[in-house]
């Protein structure tokens, strides 16, 4: 199969773990000298083709590379975020992935055999998009692959290993591996999303350093039809599996994850096996209305992990995205919600700049932001991971105290820690924000990623407040009626920068998105195409939004 093949599947369900696509000689393989291109892609994962997909959109060409010929088997990373959604949404293919996952905001943790309090990641109405989704990473992958095929800026080449990479003033080299030999491609930029093995870090002479975790795990995809809600089920020390702790969550195709914490002894060939897997599944269903049903294993795996990042994510005219750049345990399911927002990062200021419209300076920006993220990334992982694997007897009495506690004592259950969730960074230091010049309350600060809020266009069709935005130009929120919100909208007018102005009056259709941007009449907010906020003006004058935007893009 090739690519361009999935374009015309229209919507008939494949089975995205067996498809495998052609290896196809390129032209680029028998020219005298090495072809440049702006953008080269390496590692076709959830990272690299948002990264694809989104460079396209600001029609910007675009060669994906990856060293194989078939996209993930195994549920691998199930769990995407709010965020994650709100990006595949304004990538194309969002509806796609929540139609077929699992939507949940609830979760529940369990100590020994007692549910000992619950959470609601989403307890406030008025977001198109639930908290999470489950969704196995083959979908995921081919959802992005079929939106990929339909986009003639993306050259997909399969089976095209990079084995060296080298650094020039204004480029790099690449020399890329493939049945028909080797060949050189050079590129004005390159993006290392081929992950936590990256070769490209390797070539380079990097390294992630961090902490590695003393302790194993086993992933279980059984096929099971359980009349279970649609929730995070987590439980400590139980006793279908003592001293250990348990992971549920429901996929599509009635397929549950199950993470069963082994230790650090565990042999992870034994582990793995069919024999020594049922009976822990039958243990958790035992005491169950479904003890008795008949259910199949999917697949498996066994996995340590680590928290740890590169140094730096850029190196020169390389920069690195997802698993490649950094790592974190599973516990929050923040490595590959991460790594599509380091893609979203990436994606427009490589655009601005290829396309002069910003100086090289503003891609060092990708890298402090999205460095920033990734400790805060960590920070959370670390401490979920010490909560829940205590290495001394003293951690240990200590973690079941505020479990126990927890069932009647709000405090403790803060303290309680079974993996802090993914939730997008707020870039509170980046050097593309303004300050602040007025007096506002609220999350939305300069840094934070849109809230999404009911809204009506002109057309009076109810609408979301995110899908209104521009998906590749900054936008300009304009809010109230009168002489106040007039002035803003003549201020933005006067600038003649290439803005998307989105006006909301302060009706009673729109007092939400009032209330979460703090909204009063003339009240500005000035978004990047990855929807973070950059400023925010009661009343600005034209000067303070030029300032702004070239603050933003690194001008100033």
């Amino acid at each position: 199969m090739k690519l361009n093949d999935l374009a015309s599947v229209g919507g008939e369900p494949l089975d995205y773990q067996k498809v495998t696509f052609d290896y196809v000689h390129h032209a680029d393989q028998d020219a005298a000298t090495p072809v440049r291109h702006p953008v080269v892609v390496v590692g076709a994962g959830p990272v690299g083709l948002a990264l694809a997909i989104d460079l396209a959109q600001h029609q910007i060409p675009v060669v994906l590379l990856d060293n194989d010929n078939t996209l993930s088997s195994g549920s691998r990373a199930i769990c995407f975020a709010k965020r994650t959604l709100e990006i595949f949404d304004r990538l194309g293919c969002g509806d796609r992935m929540v139609d077929k996952g699992v939507s949940w905001n609830l979760g529940k943790v369990f100590f020994k055999d007692e549910q000992v309090y619950e959470f609601n990641l989403q307890p406030e109405q008025g977001h198109e998009r639930p908290a999470f989704i489950n969704l196995q990473q083959y979908y995921v992958e081919g959802y992005l692959a079929e939106r990929a095929a339909q986009l003639p800026l993306i050259d997909m080449r399969w089976n095209n290993k990079v084995s060296g990479v080298e650094q020039h003033g204004d480029y790099a080299l690449l020399t890329v591996e493939t049945p028909d030999g080797s060949y050189r491609l050079s590129a004005q930029y390159v993006a290392a999303c081929d992950g936590a093995r990256s070769s490209l870090r390797q070539q380079l002479g990097q390294e992630s350093k961090g902490r590695v975790f003393r302790d194993r795990f086993l992933i279980a995809d059984v096929k099971l039809k359980l009349d279970y809600p649609a929730e995070r089920w987590f439980w400590f020390d139980p006793a279908f599996h003592p001293n250990q702790s348990v992971l549920l969550h429901s996929q599509p195709d009635n397929v549950w994850r199950i993470d069963f914490q082994l230790g650090w002894d565990a042999d992870p060939e034994e582990e793995k096996k069919p024999e020594n897997i049922v009976p822990r599944v039958k243990a958790l269903l035992a005491d169950s209305p479904f003890k008795d049903a008949g259910f199949e294993l999917e697949w498996a795996s066994v996995y340590t992990f680590a928290c740890l990042r590169m140094d730096a994510f850029r190196h020169e005219r390389v920069l690195f995205a997802g698993d490649s750049a950094h790592g974190v345990s599973p516990f929050g399911a923040r490595g590959a919600n991460s790594g599509v927002q380091d893609a979203e990062n990436m994606a427009w200021k490589l655009a601005a700049v290829l396309r002069a419209e910003a100086p090289d300076a503003l891609l060092d920006s990708y890298a402090s932001e999205r460095e920033y993220a990734a400790d805060e990334n960590i920070r959370n992982s670390t401490r979920a991971t010490d909560f829940i694997t205590p290495k001394s007897e003293v951690s240990r009495l200590f973690r079941d105290a505020v479990l126990q506690l927890s069932k009647s004592q709000p405090f403790a259950r803060t303290l309680v820690n079974s993996g802090r969730l993914s939730v997008p960074a707020t870039l509170y230091g980046s050097a593309l924000n303004t300050p602040d010049r007025d007096a506002f309350e609220g999350r939305m600060v300069p840094g934070a990623a849109a809230a999404d809020a009911p809204i009506v266009d002109a057309d009076s069709r109810s609408r979301w407040l995110l899908r209104a935005l521009s998906p590749t130009e900054f936008t300009a929120l304009v809010f109230g009626e009168g002489e106040a919100a007039e002035r803003s909208l003549r201020a933005l007018a006067d600038t003649d920068l290439p803005l998307k102005m989105l006006r909301l009056p302060l009706d009673p259709s729109h007092d939400l998105a009032a209330r979460r941007y703090d909204a009063r009449p003339g009240t500005v907010f000035l978004l990047r195409p990855d929807q973070h906020v950059c400023a925010r003006w009661r009343q600005p004058t034209t000067q303070d939004i030029r300032e702004a935007y070239d603050r933003a893009l690194a001008k100033a």
